[in-house]
């Protein structure tokens, strides 16, 4: 058993440094994840803006406000 793992590692090439790299698939996969991203902030910001509306309208059960959120005492 011991015998054929040594013999495993041993035929198993080292890569050169200059023959690993991520190429085109890599840069395409974190392009993708930073766009993911984006759509996902502008997504999230979109959705805060409908709650402070709804807020200020009072559909949470608390008296509507006259004064931005920004504003108001915490």
């Amino acid at each position: 058993m011991l015998n054929a793992v040594v013999l495993a590692v041993a035929s198993d090439p080292r890569p050169e440094d200059n023959n690993v790299v991520a190429g085109w698939v890599g840069a395409v996969v974190l392009v993708a994840l930073v766009i993911a991203v984006v759509l996902i902030l502008r997504s999230f910001t979109k959705q805060l803006k409908k709650v402070d509306a709804a807020k200020e309208k009072g559909v949470y059960d608390e008296k509507p406000s006259d004064t931005p959120p920004s504003h108001q005492a915490r």
